[in-house]
């Protein structure tokens, strides 16, 4: 199992939709609960934040993989989930 890394802004209306069809990920597969999930606000953590290439949020990275940045559909999220893992 791979931590997964999730880049937001707490103003961000994608990254509330993105962990609102998590929410409904998690529902349906519980087990994804157990994979390590670091949320990052880049706003907070603006250093830590600016070591990776991304431009939009929320971004996803499986390990040092980016897997998804902007606008979330479920699909892409359940391919971070599914990835991780793997």
């Amino acid at each position: 199992m791979k931590e997964i890394k999730m880049f937001v802004m707490a103003a961000c209306p994608h990254c509330r939709r993105a962990l609102e069809m998590m929410d409904e990920i998690y529902s349906e597969h519980p087990e994804y609960k157990n994979i390590p999930l670091k949320k990052i606000d880049e706003t907070k953590e603006a250093d830590y934040a600016s070591r990776f290439d991304y431009y939009y949020v929320p971004t996803f990275y499986v390990g040092d993989e980016k897997l998804h940045e902007g606008t979330p559909s479920r699909a892409a999220i359940e391919k971070v989930f599914e990835t991780a893992s793997a």
